[in-house]
């Protein structure tokens, strides 16, 4: 597994990759509709704005030179943050490599580049509520819920609840 600074070139899979995530995990979370409707070249166009800003960083895992995951980090967005607060922004992995050690990998990395950039201390994400699997990936690495943070949005015509995460780097 490979874990490098995501180029211009590889916005495309960061896209795709997106894209199947979305529909594979919030499968019976975020309406189907909604889920059917995301667009790849739309991603395709966000995600190359971003690596051109970058603003937010972002990493990709390279499983024999296919790219199988990103990772979006930067400061926290949030307005209660503390001060060097950094952020995941966004993980997410292809089914095809989930428990394989992709995901995890991407975390580390994510990690070290944000104390690079001076933002340790606490590292915070937002995870869908009803998204079982990614929040049990998260407390495995380490993250733990901030139940008062707990909000409510509307997707896709539906009322959907998220909770931000939060790890505390020990470094």
């Amino acid at each position: 597994m490979l874990i490098e600074a995501a180029a211009l070139e590889d916005c495309r899979a960061i896209a795709e990759v997106h894209v199947a995530s979305w529909q594979q995990a919030y499968a019976g979370i975020v309406p189907h509709e909604y889920l059917a409707s995301l667009s790849v070249p739309a991603r395709e166009t966000s995600w190359q704005e971003a690596v051109r800003a970058g603003t937010p960083a972002v990493l990709v895992a390279r499983q024999e030179d296919k790219v199988v995951g990103f990772v979006a980090l930067g400061p926290s967005r949030d307005e209660d943050a503390v001060a060097r607060c950094g952020e995941i922004w966004a993980l997410y992995v292809l089914s095809s490599a989930w428990s394989t050690g992709a995901g995890r990998s991407l975390w580390l990395a994510a990690l070290e580049e944000l104390r690079r950039r001076g933002l340790s201390g606490i590292v915070t994400l937002w995870v869908l509520s009803a998204n079982e699997r990614g929040r049990r990936f998260y407390t495995a690495a380490g993250f733990v819920p901030q139940p008062e943070s707990e909000k409510e949005f509307s997707l896709g015509g539906a009322s959907l609840r998220e909770i931000r995460l939060a790890f505390q780097d020990g470094v």
